[in-house]
């Protein structure tokens, strides 16, 4: 078999797999070197194979779903994924049209399906698939549980107007919180539950839709700004990113921009769109057989990719609970070559299906461990089985639902390093200079067992460490001194407390104010606190109740370290409790700190307990539930006018 024809048949069953079965196997990367390759094999020899895929869009039709034929065909998009291509298109289109610049719309390349509707008279009469782009699969009752799809529009002739279909990566989150069975990734979820003779499984996926262009229609449009605003004035709800530039150099800036951005979104996109504005630059350049030449994608380094997990290690954290961590064939993700990716727990391997020797779909997040989304190919895995002994220290584990303990943690060399990596961390006791790599030396050293062991550090001992000269040993002397005088929720925080995060200690020393009343506070007071439960109050008292907790506090306070509770600061945010969401001007860590320091109090979540959602760019669906919740929205320069911040 030739290398042309090895490619169409390949490439032909990754499409079947991914358009028509919903269950793709490689990632759109994979499939795009795949298809560029076949691309240079037919300009190259001057031969398309009969059933290439260049010839067509999307994938054939599922037969139980009736079809339809689209008023005017659906094209796809061509793409770039450099400079230089995106300005070879635009240098062909001006030579073309014979004009230097032209006006442009910027926008989201979404990561869903494809979905046209027809309305008539005003009302929604059919929604189709893209299918072919000839025909497409009649979607209409699945699509009318789509609450951003509407029903009726004030338009009263005839038009199709296509979007995309999407599932909210918190919508996503919160399916497979409720659902024993996962949902792999968003795209195939959007696409799964609306390619679904069920109507019942797409609404309680909770898909969205996003408008972006009107196809066949009664009225004609001189320009996308036109079919925007109409798209608008017909209660569609459009792209959350639309703009527009005249020139390479500008649209380069909003795709630099739209690729910062892309980690914060709260659903997918691949990509940007790069559309020609003007009606009669478009009908000038026309279409390929496939595409239009007035417009292309811009695609971005892929955030999802397939690969094979290798093993499964099991790491000790400071509970002495142990954490699953897939080896993988190492892949580049995101500019970066990924070799791990995390599990979670047992549960969470059982209701993706992975298995060692599978091939499984793996995403990054902003510079966060990989995640495993589920498997693309089972390839007659082995099941992976918590170990029966701890790979540190040897002793028995212990398996409680979903996860697994060391049961001799109180001797376990890896829980007593992760505890002492927590306790010297930046948001904990901010020792500088005591990394997890300098503690497994000073612990291998014999220097440090226990937490309280680093105040009895000397220059000494830190001198045989391997790469300790005396600017490093004085600067980490000196951290460690600094390091005594502490706020109290940063030292509740440095304790490692089962179920308590950073959030949680600050609560707890904004109620008791004094480690002495926390160290004899009841489960019941623990309890009165906003989003504390049984587990955590539990936490909370058992870990104060043990001798070995409060011998080591006691020897912490006669080493010198001094607690102190920073009362609440009174100012023009006193009493307001503030939730900050999408992109601001000023680092997120910062934004906080000034909230704290004017007397606010900051939200992670959107609640009826919040009164202020401070809002930039691209705020998701924190801003939607603010708004539906009547909370009180200030913009960014809304906040700094608020506390007079000049910046």
């Amino acid at each position: 078999m030739d290398r042309m024809t090895e490619l169409v048949q390949l490439l032909n069953d990754y499409a079947y797999k991914y358009y028509t079965l919903d269950e793709p196997v490689v990632s759109d990367k994979e499939y795009d070197i795949l298809y560029d390759e076949l691309l240079d094999l037919e300009k190259s020899s001057g031969v398309v194979l009969p059933n290439s895929p260049t010839h067509r869009v999307g994938g054939e039709l599922l037969k139980q779903f009736e079809s339809y034929e689209h008023k005017q065909k659906l094209y796809s998009l061509s793409k770039s994924q450099t400079s230089e291509e995106l300005e070879s298109w635009w240098n062909r289109c001006a030579n073309s049209l014979n004009v230097q610049n032209f006006l442009c719309s910027v926008e989201y390349k979404y990561d869903g399906l494809t979905v046209n509707l027809s309305y008539k008279d005003g009302v929604l009469v059919r929604a189709t698939t893209r299918g072919n782009g000839i025909k497409g699969e009649i979607v209409t009752s699945g699509a009318k549980t789509i609450r951003t799809i509407p029903l009726t529009i004030p338009f009263k002739g005839e038009i199709e107007v296509q979007g995309e279909c999407i599932m909210r990566l918190s919508e996503l989150e919160k399916y497979n919180k409720t659902h024993d069975v996962h949902l792999k990734h968003a795209r195939n979820a959007a696409a799964g539950a609306l390619r679904n003779l069920d109507p019942k499984v797409t609404a309680e996926r909770h898909l969205d839709f996003m408008a972006y262009s009107v196809g066949y229609s009664d009225i004609a449009f001189n320009n996308q700004k036109e079919m925007v605003d109409f798209l608008v004035e017909n209660k569609f709800r459009i792209g959350d990113f639309v703009h527009y530039a005249d020139n390479m150099q500008d649209i380069k800036a909003l795709l630099a921009e739209i690729e910062s951005n892309r980690s914060s979104l709260d659903y997918l996109i691949d990509g940007a769109v790069i559309k020609i504005n003007e009606q009669k630059y478009r009908n000038e350049l026309g279409f390929t057989e496939k595409s239009p030449r007035w417009a292309i994608a811009y695609k971005y380094e892929a955030e999802e990719v397939t690969t094979i997990l290798k093993d499964v290690v099991w790491q000790v954290s400071r509970t002495g609970k142990l954490n699953p961590l897939a080896v993988l064939e190492p892949v580049e993700l995101c500019g970066a070559t990924v070799s791990r990716a995390t599990l979670n727990n047992l549960d969470d391997i059982a209701k993706k299906g992975v298995k060692i020797g599978s091939r499984v779909f793996v995403r990054r997040s902003n510079d966060v461990i990989p995640e495993i989304l589920g498997v693309a190919e089972d390839n007659g895995g082995t099941p992976i089985v918590p170990p029966k002994y701890c790979p540190y220290c040897g002793g028995k584990v212990e398996v409680n639902g979903a996860f697994v303990y060391c049961t001799n943690k109180n001797d376990c060399g890896a829980v007593h390093m992760s505890r002492l990596d927590h306790f010297a961390s930046k948001e904990a006791m901010n020792i500088e200079g005591l990394s997890e790599k300098t503690i497994l030396q000073l612990y291998n050293l014999g220097f440090i067992k226990d937490i309280d062991d680093i105040y009895d550090l000397t220059a000494e001992q830190l001198a045989q460490a391997e790469g300790f000269k005396d600017k490093k040993i004085s600067n980490i002397l000196k951290a460690i001194e600094n390091s005594k005088n502490v706020t109290l929720d940063n030292f509740i925080y440095s304790l490692g407390i089962a179920n308590i995060g950073k959030k949680s200690a600050k609560q707890l020393a904004d109620k008791f104010k004094s480690l002495e009343k926390l160290q004899s506070a009841s489960v019941e007071d623990i309890l009165a606190l906003d989003d504390f439960g049984e587990i955590m109050a539990q936490s909370v008292y058992g870990y104060f109740a043990s001798p070995s907790a409060k011998r080591l506090i006691e020897n912490l306070l006669k080493k010198g370290v001094k607690i102190e509770f920073k009362e609440q600061k009174e100012g023009v945010l006193t009493g307001f409790n503030i939730c900050l969401t999408g992109s601001i001007s000023i680092p997120r860590s910062k934004a906080k700190q000034l909230i704290a320091e004017n007397g606010g109090s900051v939200s992670d979540s959107v609640s009826k307990n919040v009164n202020i959602v401070v809002y930039g760019e691209d705020a998701g669906s924190k801003l939607e539930k603010a708004k539906k919740l009547g909370i009180e929205l200030w913009t960014e320069q809304q906040f700094f006018e608020k506390i007079d911040y000049k910046g």
